[in-house]
């Protein structure tokens, strides 16, 4: 069987009336369209986990779905979600392994890091590497930037924009 949207909607509105091999069928080819759907977006090791978590939803919706609409649509909505939750686990995972008490960085790092910095901004123009000093690293207001620099309000603007993307376009090049 090809699990395409008439296929499934059928299956759909067959398992809502309670047909059980109707039902099984929809699971088997739902999960056929999620592996495919997760598989571009999950590592392999979370892919038939985050499959078993969208059946388990698609069935505790199951009542939910409306025959007037379209089946995937409303599938790839649950997936959807279901990916999105993987994604926040794994990031509120990342969190919990903080040590207890963050320190700040080491000089040596710090140094490095200014280092990188004024070898970046010494291939900038004077006035964007100004503005980007004063705005993003000082944290200076475009108004306050202007008023330290004399350029207008929107030059600095443009001038920390156009020297990101340089330093962007510097730093993929290396």
């Amino acid at each position: 069987m090809k699990a395409d949207e008439a296929s499934l909607s059928r299956l759909m509105v067959m398992a809502q009336a309670g047909n059980r091999q109707a039902y099984t069928t929809l699971l088997s080819e739902c999960g056929h369209w999620l592996r495919s759907y997760y598989t571009r977006r999950v590592p392999p090791a979370v892919l038939e986990d985050l499959v078993q978590e969208t059946l388990l939803a698609l069935h505790q919706k199951l009542a939910t779905w409306d025959s007037s609409r379209a089946f995937l649509p409303w599938l790839a909505a649950i997936a959807r979600y279901r990916w999105v939750d993987q994604l926040r686990r794994i990031y509120r995972r990342q969190e919990d392994e903080l040590p207890e008490t963050l320190t700040s960085p080491d000089e040596e790092g710090a140094v490095s890091a200014r280092i990188s910095l004024e070898s970046l901004f010494s291939r900038l123009p004077a006035q964007q590497a100004k503005a980007i000093e004063l705005v993003k690293i000082e944290g200076l207001s475009v108004k306050e930037a202007s008023g330290l620099t004399g350029q207008s309000e929107s030059l600095i603007k443009v001038n920390v924009h156009r020297g990101i993307r340089k330093m962007a376009t510097m730093i993929e090049k290396a």
